[in-house]
């Protein structure tokens, strides 16, 4: 058996992993990458890559559909084999800043084998022994399937293998009433296809309430119909007839169903006890510096057992490299972690929700709003629908939660904002350019001091002598 001595042995190329097989190389550290699946991981290949490239199209779809004043309506004629291809494409050139080849060229050492702990320090791999002075496990997630009566014997489609479909499902029954699920929802619904949403209890029931009605609404008004708090309890049927059975009895007939009720940390059959880790069935048990109970082994993004997002996997690489790599003290705290769901309109969050902000702080907290109808900019592209919602503790910001056009791109400013601990009255101060988007977050800092100056008995006895006094 070959052997190798390494400083850091990175357990994964998806996101997580090729930031900190990239960074610690490039400062000087030996590394060894070992992936036994596809370069890149699910981000690229079968998660947020296509599902971005798949929305656009179905975006330009219905754009089409609706066409706009002046311009004519019509529906659009789409070729969905020939939309996948652009999915394919999208991943395509993307792919050689993941690839085996751009890391070898930056001195790694790639492995393509599944590795598996023989030791505290030591893992085998294709053959090869490994030993590290420090290990990163970074091996995210699969789709979870539960135990659903009659799984095993129903075709069902999960992120893993609905990209690879190049015939247009007549009727999708999504089950799963988060992100992904309604992502996919309402791409396949703008491409074409009759789509049904079964959620068992609260569709996008993680997120605001108000916020998360107004998405609800918009997938409703283009078509898609919603099952709510009603379990799945049977699947069958057969390749293009399958059949869902709920809780109640009734029953959703479709073409195709695919699975979006989560994701399972992918740790299984790396005989982690060899290496005295730690884990539960959401991943490796992690200190705040993200290591486990072996200190030589860190775990980040998925396998770390926290949230599920690319950006998450890619913070937690920074916060590893600080100390594998530099020997410097890092910590993660996830409180400030911005998530979005891509539909349209868009809904996005950071820090603490309005009831999460209410149970917390009580009294104290200040909620303010700013609506789109007033951002000339939306006006103007007729998308004026949603609202930015800010929670407002002791004159900070300590959550934000937007709704409307290009909301996960407006969050990372709240984002900023909510890590920084900024207070209100810098974002009140900012110059936004005019017209945008963005000037709605300046509008709700507005609305927080509005009241103080306009609704001042004391300040407008102050004003009127000023102007008294005044030559």
């Amino acid at each position: 058996m070959d052997r190798i001595e390494t400083d850091i042995c990175v357990i994964g190329a998806g996101s997580g992993g090729l930031s900190v097989a990239a960074g610690a190389v490039q400062m000087g550290a030996r590394v060894v990458l070992i992936e036994a699946g596809d370069m890149g991981g699910d981000c690229l290949n079968t998660g947020c890559v296509p599902s971005k490239a798949l929305i656009a199209a179905a975006k330009a779809a219905e754009v089409q559909r609706r066409g706009f004043p002046g311009i004519g309506a019509g529906e659009p004629q789409v070729d969905f084999a020939a939309v996948k291809e652009h999915v394919a494409a999208v991943i395509a050139q993307i792919a050689p800043v993941d690839s085996q080849e751009r890391f070898e060229g930056l001195g790694c050492t790639v492995i393509r084998a599944f590795a598996r702990f023989t030791g505290p320090r030591e893992v085998e791999a294709g053959g090869t022994l490994i030993r590290a002075r420090r290990f990163v496990i970074a091996t995210g997630s699969h789709p979870f399937v539960p135990p659903i009566p009659g799984v095993e014997t129903t075709p069902y489609l999960t992120n893993e293998t609905i990209f690879a479909l190049r015939e247009r499902p007549g009727h999708l029954i999504v089950i799963g009433g988060g992100p992904i699920g309604m992502e996919m929802a309402q791409a396949h619904r703008r491409l074409g296809c009759e789509v049904t949403v079964i959620e068992g209890a609260k569709v996008l029931g993680r997120e605001d309430p108000e916020l998360a009605g107004l998405v609800i609404e918009a997938l409703r008004a283009e078509g898609i119909s919603f099952v709510e708090g009603q379990p799945v309890v049977r699947l069958s049927g057969s390749e293009g007839a399958v059949e869902v059975t709920l809780g109640d009895g009734s029953q959703v007939t479709g073409t195709h169903i695919l699975m979006a009720v989560g994701r399972k940390v992918a740790l299984a059959g790396m005989n982690l006890e060899a290496a005295a880790i730690a884990h539960t069935a959401k991943g490796v048990t992690v200190d705040a510096r993200l290591r486990s109970t072996n200190r030589r082994i860190f775990a980040i993004g998925d396998a770390a057992g926290g949230l599920q997002f690319t950006h998450v996997a890619a913070w937690h690489a920074g916060i590893v490299i600080r100390q594998a790599v530099l020997g410097l003290p890092a910590r993660a705290d996830a409180r400030a972690i911005p998530r979005a769901t891509f539909t349209e309109p868009e809904l996005a969050h950071i820090g603490l929700t309005e009831a999460e902000a209410r149970a917390a702080h009580g009294a104290a907290l200040t909620v303010v709003r700013a609506d789109f109808h007033h951002n000339d900019r939306a006006i103007a592209e007729r998308k004026a629908k949603g609202l930015v919602k800010v929670m407002v503790v002791k004159g900070r910001p300590v959550g934000a939660s937007i709704v409307g056009p290009q909301a996960g791109e407006l969050i990372g400013f709240w984002s900023l904002a909510v890590s920084s601990k900024l207070k209100m009255s810098a974002v009140a101060g900012m110059v936004a350019p005019y017209p945008t988007l963005g000037e709605v977050s300046k509008r709700a800092a507005g609305a927080y001091f509005s009241p103080k100056l306009f609704d001042n008995p004391v300040l407008k006895r102050v004003v009127r002598l000023v102007q008294r006094l005044i030559p």
